[in-house]
């Protein structure tokens, strides 16, 4: 996953922006630019251990209805072979699975940002509001370029 999205989405993790600005950008990507940005969605969940607890959580807090195929799929588990289950859902749904899936991330990731904030190794729980810790990511994801 490119490191714009990788931040945009960890900004919406820390509440600095909302899941519309996420759809705006979700929405100017191809076809297979969104597959893989739901396949990046799907790692940063992982990475930030969701828990099967925040399902319920989650469904209320996307607005969607709890009816609606991804909800219900959500309600299998937070494992990633169901995660995955959810992410090929056919393309009318993907809006309704890039909010659930937000929701599910953004309760995970305020558990972990919590406990890590300002982590020196793990730049996805720094303070994403403050532009000088922006560019610092972005030396480092330079230097990490072969």
């Amino acid at each position: 996953m490119k490191l714009e999205y990788e931040l945009l989405i960890n900004k919406y993790g820390q509440e600095l922006i909302q899941a519309e600005d996420v759809w705006y950008v979700f929405e100017q990507l191809s076809y297979n630019g969104q597959r893989d940005f739901f396949v990046g969605i799907l790692y940063l969940i992982m990475q930030s251990k969701p828990q099967d607890e925040d399902i319920e959580e989650a469904i209320t807090s996307s607005q969607l209805k709890p009816t609606y195929t991804p909800c219900v799929l959500l309600t299998k588990g937070v494992s990633h072979h169901n995660l995955l289950r959810i992410i090929g859902l056919p393309e009318n749904e993907w809006r309704k699975i890039l909010y659930l899936l937000l929701s599910l991330f953004r309760i995970a990731y305020q558990r972990r940002f919590n406990a890590e904030f300002n982590n020196p190794d793990k730049w996805w729980y720094w303070d994403l509001s403050d532009e000088n810790k922006i560019l610092e990511i972005m030396k480092i994801d330079n230097t990490n370029d072969f």
